[in-house]
């Protein structure tokens, strides 16, 4: 037992040696076991606190937190968006084997801050599910919201600190922040209110936007595989990419086939009658606060997808 508790502590100081040093002074990077805490303790108080919390007590209001909070992440996406492009993938990169930076060029250290803003912006989006939460919408706290909610943070820690920040490996990241631009603006319309309803009729494309998020991840990862030679850094983060992409990918397909093609979101015959539980004409009516009612059919509200089982990531 002693030699196992020996070896993880020689493993605890590899990993912070390891650690790119022009990270170290920024909150929560000193250790992995900060963020880990703050994981599972997320993971705590949605599955486990918040549901107690909210037991005998009558859904919280929050549409004009909501409306802010949206608005902000739109605001603070697409401020990250431009930092990736100033550091490099507008600027010096060729959008193919690009490798990691590891000097201390003013470039270099605005890419580190870049990944560091997107890496912290996944903190913020736990607010996502606190919503859900305190709001009682408990169907779309999810295994699959949860887990992309906890690892996204998680595995990004060590991305930004076993491997120098940028390169080919944040392509993803610069495109996944574009994606959010789009979706909490979405969102924070939505929650403004019925009123702005009529601007909402690219509602449908939102999944599309996220299928071609997912392809384009993906190409561009797989360059890697079909180069004579790429010294990228730490190839392992390269193959992370990649199962990340096409898993979720799959995911977004199958929930395209049953909501579009298998028909559980396309229009019915004007002759049939409205469907009760708040459907009509085969979309959920909508109601106060911009929200659609649930009771079987797909629901987004700040991403995520009821029944179908989907977070807009």
């Amino acid at each position: 037992m002693g030699e196992v508790i020996a070896n993880i502590v020689k493993l605890y100081d590899y990993l912070l040696k390891r650690t790119d040093p022009r990270v170290r002074d920024y909150p929560l990077m000193q250790s992995p076991i900060q963020m880990t805490l703050i994981l599972l303790g997320y993971v705590f108080c949605v599955l486990y606190t918040g549901p107690r919390f909210m037991a005998n007590r009558k859904p919280y209001n929050l549409s004009t937190a909501m409306v802010v909070y949206n608005f902000c992440m739109v605001l603070f996406n697409a401020y990250i968006v431009y930092e990736f492009l100033m550091s490099g993938w507008g600027t010096t990169y060729t959008w193919r084997c690009d490798l990691c930076d590891p000097s201390s060029s003013p470039q270099a250290l605005r890419m580190v801050r870049a990944a560091y803003m997107f890496y912290f912006s996944k903190y913020i989006e736990l607010l996502d599910t606190v919503f859900f939460v305190l709001r009682k919408k408990h169907s779309q706290v999810t295994f699959l919201h949860i887990f992309h909610h906890s690892f996204m943070p998680w595995s990004w820690w060590w991305g930004i600190t076993l491997t120098p920040a940028g390169g080919m490996g944040s392509f993803h990241a610069m495109v996944n922040s574009m994606v959010h631009v789009i979706m909490y603006t979405y969102y924070g319309l939505s929650a403004a209110g019925p009123r702005f309803q009529k601007y909402l009729w690219w509602k449908k494309y939102m999944t599309a936007i996220q299928l071609t998020q997912f392809i384009v991840v993906s190409v561009h990862i797989s360059q890697y595989y079909f180069m004579e030679k790429c010294d990228y850094q730490v190839p392992i983060f390269i193959h992370l990419i990649w199962i990340y992409g096409m898993f979720f990918f799959v995911l977004f397909s199958n929930f395209w086939i049953q909501a579009y093609v298998k028909g559980k979101r396309l229009p019915v015959a004007k002759d049939e009658k409205p469907k009760q539980n708040g459907f009509a004409n085969g979309e959920a009516a909508p109601v106060a606060n911009g929200k659609h009612l649930e009771n079987g059919t797909v629901h987004n509200s700040n991403g995520f997808a009821a029944n179908g089982k989907v977070k807009e990531v």
